[in-house]
């Protein structure tokens, strides 16, 4: 009995921690940014990737059953596969719909799970490199926040479900711009960074429309067949 007490209490340590380092990682880069860190790029990707370590561990601290890992990873699968199926279109992916749609149906921390394994596992095709990290934060900070949206029943609204879908795209889009002007953007001036910033936001706003369409198209049809699974086998 003694030797199953701690996983209980380390997966309440770790599950508490996780909102934590969701916030460290923009508290990073902002510290980043203000005082011109000079090795700034390796700093935040640290960052972000602890932030990411944290939400693995909380996970498997947990001890989830198979059929509650089944869900994550399928989903997973899709996005990453969906990923490089669109791959010859910039920016133009339904990884974002696919992480709010498993945020909304399977809670914040799957949410996020989802998003990060679609990053890793599709730049095992399109390149890994000290990105990879950002995006599985970005990407998994995207399903979170549906998860949090959900479990407050806003994203049963349309407007809400489109505006934050458009946004979320905007949010991860910020996220990595941020990064590479603190990394790349040398000598780093505001200018220069809002210049940066501006060249992206095109792109930026393709991957906000794209996931509107994919939330159009996927949202409501998936997630019927997603809540009736949930509820068949009782997935938390």
């Amino acid at each position: 009995m003694n030797a199953r007490t701690p996983a209980p209490r380390a997966a309440r340590l770790l599950a508490a921690l996780e909102v934590p380092a969701l916030i460290a990682v923009p508290l990073a880069l902002i510290t980043c940014a203000y005082f011109q860190v000079g090795q700034g790029a390796l700093l935040t990707v640290v960052v972000a990737l602890a932030a990411v370590g944290v939400f693995f561990a909380s996970f498997e601290a947990s001890r989830p059953a198979l059929r509650q890992i089944m869900p994550t990873v399928v989903l997973a699968a899709l996005a990453a596969a969906g990923r490089l199926l669109f791959a010859p279109i910039p920016d133009f992916k339904p990884v974002s719909a696919i992480c709010i749609l498993a945020g909304a149906v399977f809670g914040r921390r799957s949410g996020f799970l989802v998003g990060a394994l679609a990053a890793l596992v599709s730049n095992f095709f399109l390149g890994q490199g000290p990105w990879t990290p950002w995006q599985m934060y970005a990407w998994g900070l995207v399903g979170y926040l549906a998860g949090v949206l959900a479990d407050r029943g806003w994203l049963d609204r349309a407007p809400v479900l489109f505006t934050y879908g458009f946004t979320s795209a905007l949010l991860f889009g910020l996220l990595m711009n941020t990064w590479h002007v603190i990394g790349f953007v040398q000598p780093f001036t505001w200018p220069a960074a809002a210049l940066a910033f501006a060249a992206a936001l095109p792109f930026d706003a393709v991957h906000g429309i794209a996931t509107v369409i994919f939330l159009a198209a996927l949202y409501v049809p998936w997630r019927k067949k997603l809540e009736r699974i949930k509820k068949k086998y009782a997935l938390l």
